[in-house]
């Protein structure tokens, strides 16, 4: 279980880097309004963080965007170090997260489910 300092340092740089990824590459051919960084899960040492994506749509170019931001994490962690005052600035690792997907796989299958509500049963 993180410390409370490492779950606010993890909350500071997802919102940090979710900034720095659209500043930085909004004027590319990178489509940022697709991603969402969903986690960030800071090493106790605060060398080393994974940075979680989630991915809307582009199926067959997922794996091709997360090298993209593996290439440039460089770009986004030196415009983080600028913001975000810590004693290390650690390395970026970008990781995909398809737990989006797979909550809406869930819920789609309770849904077929026809499962009746309560003003249903209570009528009957």
């Amino acid at each position: 279980m993180p410390s409370g300092r490492i779950i606010r340092v993890n909350e500071l740089l997802k919102r940090e880097i979710a900034n720095d990824i659209i500043r930085l590459f909004s004027n590319s051919s990178f489509d940022t309004g697709a991603i969402t960084v969903t986690r960030v899960a800071t090493a106790p040492d605060l060398r080393d963080a994974i940075v979680h994506i989630s991915i809307f749509g582009h199926e067959e170019e997922r794996v091709e965007m997360i090298r993209f931001l593996n290439r440039h994490r460089k770009d986004v962690q030196a415009r983080m170090s600028k913001n975000v005052k810590i004693k290390y600035t650690p390395v970026l690792h970008f990781k995909l997260d398809t737990s989006i997907e797979t909550g809406d796989r869930v819920l789609g299958i309770l849904s077929e489910l026809d499962i009746p509500d309560d003003e249903d049963s209570a009528d009957a």
